[in-house]
């Protein structure tokens, strides 16, 4: 398999015992590091890192039977800003083009991106919004889980939500005495049903 946006490794280490070999890629070095020093020491080593861009990898052609990308391909659309960069539907077409260009027949494309931290039903992001009706224009199926943030302690959820998502979230996890704070996730999918064998695939 495949992985874009591999970070520090964290889905990696999940999926690494599952599978014969992963290339995990992703735009930043001091992360791949991380990555690398974790899953070493985790005993995986069936993986291969390397740096990339998602419009650009640097893989052969039908090579993998799975490419999933966790978190990342929203960043090609919004790097958090208010406004989406002006050329996102282009940016997203490239990386999903070399998502398809690199699965075998009967390969699958996964994307895991939020649907909302704070909620416990589907509450997408506004500037994310285009971004999920763009992949359902490309064929994307979808679906949602619930994936909380168990902490230890009141203190420890508070400290942590204000750092990575903010002031106001973290005054809701004072205000509701969250240990666990509630968040959706979405995943889309497609899969490769055949090759047409005139350069095309059908998806399913």
């Amino acid at each position: 398999m495949l992985e874009l946006g591999a970070g520090t490794g964290r889905v990696t280490r999940l999926l690494a015992p599952h599978v014969q070999k992963i290339f995990a890629l992703d735009n930043s070095l001091p992360m791949l590091q991380v990555a690398h020093q974790s899953l070493n020491c985790a005993g995986n080593y069936n993986t291969w890192l390397a740096v990339a861009d998602h419009r650009h990898l640097p893989v052969k052609s039908a090579m993998a039977d799975l490419v999933i990308s966790g978190w990342s391909i929203c960043y090609l659309v919004n790097p958090g800003l208010k406004e989406p960069y002006p050329d996102w539907q282009e940016s997203l077409s490239k990386a999903i083009s070399e998502m398809e260009r690199i699965l075998q027949p009967n390969g699958a494309i996964m994307i895991i991106e939020t649907l909302g931290t704070g909620f416990e039903s589907p509450h997408p992001p506004d500037h994310l919004v285009d971004y999920y009706e763009w992949l359902a224009g490309r064929g994307f199926s979808s679906t949602w889980v619930r994936t909380d943030y168990r902490f230890h302690s009141l203190e420890e959820a508070i400290d942590l939500t204000r750092f990575f998502f903010g002031k106001a979230l973290a005054q809701e996890v004072i205000e509701k005495e969250w240990i666990i704070l509630p968040e959706c996730t979405g995943i889309w999918w497609k899969k490769i049903c055949y090759s047409t064998g005139a350069g095309s695939n059908v998806f399913i």
